[in-house]
Formats: C-alpha cells, sequence, structure tokens
C-alpha cells in the first residue's frame, strides 16, 4: 500500500508474482486498488477447493478424488475415502510448501500435526496422488472470450514432483491426438468458467489415457519465460495487453508459435551449497533456478539441458538400473541400447536377472538396506555413471531418497522415468556421434 500511496497507479496487475499477490489481492481491493486482469474473485474461484470443484462438475472434468481437512480425524477418513497414497498439503501456500505424498495412517497422523501450523485457520487438502501418472503443464492467454493455448508441457519425471522441480519437455514428447485435444479442450473450458483475462496455468495428470485436472493457477507460472523463448512470443507482455482490454482476435498468435524446436527445461538445485539439507525431490520445490536446452530433436536437447544444469551425461561407464513392476518390461530395451553405446550394467536383483534372462548382461548389487556393498556405496565409490531409478511404493520411495541424495552429492545425473532415460539414451549417442550442434536463439529465430 505504500507503493500504491507513493505512485498513484490506474491499476495494479497481480498476475506477475507467483502466488503471494494472489493471497492478497482481496485486501488490496478492499483498500481501494483497482486490480485488472483476472479480478479477485476470479482468483477465488480457482484458489478455494469448493467453489472450484463445483465449476469442475457442472464441465464434467476429471478429477483425482480429493477432501478438506480440519483435524487428524477428518483427514484419516478422506485418505480411507480416496484411497492411499495421498497427497496432503497446505491451501493457499507458496512453492508446494508443506506437501507430501502420504502412504499410511501413521504417516497422514504424523503430517497433520505438523501442516497444522503451516496451514493456520485454512484447511489441509488431501488428494488421491496418482501413481505412474504423467504429468503436464500448459500455459494459456484468455481475453474472456478467446482462448490461446501457448503451449502444452510434459514432466520427465512421475507426478507428485513439485513442477518447479521436474525437467520438463515443450511440445509434449508422448500424447496422443485424442488428449492432446482434450487437454486443449479442458484449458480453453476453464479460462473461460474462471473469468480469466491474461495469463492461466494448468497442471494435468494423464494414466490410463485419462485426463485429470490437478491445479489450475489464474496467474503467470515460472513456465512463462520458458515457452516464451521456445515459441518467440513475449506472453508477459501480450497478457498485459489483454488485461487493459486488448483482444487476441487482433494479435493473430497461432501463426507465429510453430517453429519445430524442442526445448527440455531443467532445474538447477543448490545442495552442494547446503550439504546437510534434505536432498529428496518431492511435492514441496527445492529448485533454485532453471536452464533450458533447444535443438531440434529431443535427445540433443535433453544433452544441451543436462550439460547446462551442471550433470554431463556420461559418454562411457556403468549404468545403473532399478525400475518398478511396470517398467521392467520396457527397461529391457533401454539397457540393451546403453549396452550396445558401451556401457556396462548393474542393476538391483529382480532387473538384473531380468535382463540377463533377456540377453543383456548386469552386474547385480544390494538394494539399500539389503546389504553392503549396496548401490549408495558404488555412487560414491565412483562406480557409477548415470542413475536410472522408477520407484514405486512407499519402501521404492524410500529406497529413491537414499539414491538421490548420493547422486546429487556426488553429480552423477538421476533420472526417474523412463521416458527421461530414453531422451538420455539418445543424448548419449549424439554426443558420442558429435551430433550436438549449437546455435543461439538470435539464430534459430534470425
Amino acid at each position: 500500500m505504500n507503493i500504491v500511496d507513493l505512485e498513484n497507479p490506474d491499476g495494479v496487475l497481480v498476475q506477475f508474482g507467483g502466488q503471494t499477490p494472489l493471497n492478497i489481492a482481496n485486501r488490496l481491493k478492499d483498500a481501494g486498488v483497482n486490480i485488472i486482469g483476472t479480478s479477485p474473485e476470479a482468483i477465488d474461484l480457482a484458489e478455494n477447493r469448493d467453489k472450484f470443484g463445483k465449476i469442475l462438475d457442472k464441465l464434467k472434468i476429471p478429477v483425482p478424488k480429493w477432501g478438506t481437512a480440519f483435524s487428524v480425524d477428518e483427514a484419516l477418513l478422506v485418505a480411507h475415502e480416496v484411497g492411499y497414497p495421498v497427497l496432503v498439503r497446505p491451501s493457499y501456500v507458496l512453492g508446494g510448501r508443506g506437501m507430501e505424498i502420504v502412504y499410511d495412517d501413521d504417516g497422514l497422523k504424523t503430517y497433520v500435526s505438523k501442516a497444522a501450523l503451516v496451514s493456520g485457520e485454512h484447511p489441509i487438502l488431501v488428494d488421491a496422488f496418482l501413481e505412474d501418472a504423467f504429468e503436464f503443464d500448459v500455459d494459456a492467454l484468455c481475453d474472456g472470450t478467446d482462448v490461446f493455448v501457448a503451449g502444452i508441457m510434459q514432466h520427465i519425471e512421475e507426478a507428485g514432483i513439485h513442477s518447479g522441480d521436474s525437467a520438463c519437455v515443450l511440445p509434449a514428447y508422448e500424447l496422443t491426438s485424442k488428449s492432446r485435444k482434450m487437454i486443449e479442450v479442458y484449458t480453453k473450458e476453464l479460462a473461460l468458467s474462471l473469468n480469466t483475462i491474461g495469463l492461466i496455468n494448468i497442471q494435468f495428470a494423464m494414466k490410463n489415457d485419462l485426463v485429470y485436472v490437478i491445479e489450475v493457477n489464474p496467474r503467470a507460472s515460472r513456465t512463462v519465460p520458458f515457452i516464451s523463448k521456445v515459441i518467440d512470443l513475449p506472453l508477459a507482455k501480450l497478457a498485459a495487453q489483454l488485461a487493459v482490454g486488448k483482444k487476441l482476435v487482433e494479435m493473430n498468435l497461432e501463426s507465429k508459435s510453430k517453429n519445430g524446436l524442442i526445448a527440455v527445461k531443467k532445474p538447477v538445485f543448490p545442495f552442494n551449497k547446503f550439504p546437510e539439507q534434505n536432498v529428496f525431490l518431492s511435492p514441496e520445490m527445492k529448485s533454485t533456478g532453471e536452464v533450458i536446452g533447444f535443438d531440434k530433436n529431443l535427445g540433443s536437447a535433453y544433452a544441451k539441458a543436462e550439460a547446462g544444469a551442471g550433470n554431463s551425461l556420461p559418454e562411457r561407464g556403468t549404468i545403473f538400473i532399478s525400475v518398478n513392476n511396470l517398467d521392467k518390461i520396457k527397461a529391457i530395451p533401454l539397457a540393451r541400447d546403453f549396452q550396445e553405446l558401451g556401457f556396462e550394467i548393474m542393476a538391483t536383483s529382480g532387473t538384473a536377472s531380468l535382463l540377463t534372462e533377456n540377453g543383456v548382461t548386469a552386474q547385480c548389487i544390494f538394494k539399500v538396506g539389503e546389504g553392503r556393498p549396496n548401490v549408495v556405496d558404488a555412487i560414491k565409490n565412483g562406480e557409477v555413471q548415470l542413475v536410472v531409478n522408477t520407484p514405486m511404493g512407499a519402501q521404492a520411495r524410500e529406497d529413491e531418497y537414499e539414491i538421490g541424495r548420493s547422486a546429487i552429492r556426488y553429480k552423477i545425473p538421476a533420472i526417474t522415468t523412463i521416458a527421461g532415460a530414453q531422451a538420455a539414451v539418445r543424448g548419449i549417442r549424439n554426443k558420442i556421434a558429435k551430433k550436438i550442434n549449437y546455435q543461439s536463439l538470435q539464430e534459430v529465430f534470425g
């Protein structure tokens, strides 16, 4: 308000500061400030679970089962209704603060007693957590009448890692035409139903060909500068123009956003500066920056992004592979690809015996807690150059945390999905063949 009193502005845009301005939008309006763009009432429609739930019901858009709770008993009731695992979080928080994936009653009781301190008078949200789902991020512009979908990004990490911490690819790399159309339709319906003027960010998850809405943010997200660079359109500037009355139809955006570029965004973590910090990835955001790799093909873009984030993909050495049961069959051609590139394969017992049965020689090593030397010892001893680990279930995640902690500490690239590992294989192949071309953005866009 001191700034408003000094500047006396015609209006204030609250879309560009993340979650904080959304939380104070109503207070600004009550103080007589003219909010331009998406109104505080529209913001509340997206932030308030009950109001938002009614909009989703009306539009018949699927959403993971969820409930709200103000106490341990209420949270247990909701969790039993939606089924474990659940994603629990305080409402109205920044960067996924206080968010956790919980697998049983004991974990939930511990969580709720802590979360009450963060949530204050707001309820705790309990959502069914979709394990083994693909996650997508969409940024769009809306003028109240028309919607322009700027880009559909696909996360390389599995659902459940904060979107700011997960590597993502634009355009999406594994999406059927039907699902793409569905995501576009849902984005348009939601942007218009929420009375958005300017930018909107929506997160979707896809499991068994069903597209679910996970979260809607009626504001600019951290991916806006990323998409703007890839499609060569200044989305923030365009959103500001929409906020003061310009229309999408005057902008002719569709024709400008097709250039054949593939971009990979990778987060950068500060763990080498904070050796005691808990380093595993979760719904709570940990990254402090991002880098982008651009190319005409996915493998090279992924290799560039890894190099930018300080973890160069190896060209020789040993790959550690441990995958969940659903991914085991996909791991066979993946391991074979690594082997054909000259890598040794190290794996946990289940994965190792499957690979060996299928003609891929794999050295067997203990999981964390099974015995010594285990995979963490191998990482510490410099015997592993790349980790491919796709966890599922509570115990697998505990192992993942230990492996992830070691990988980050010893600067070993760690990949948590088969899709990410496939991109890494392509990137390594291009690196070995010296096929990675470097260009500036100016060269790309002329």
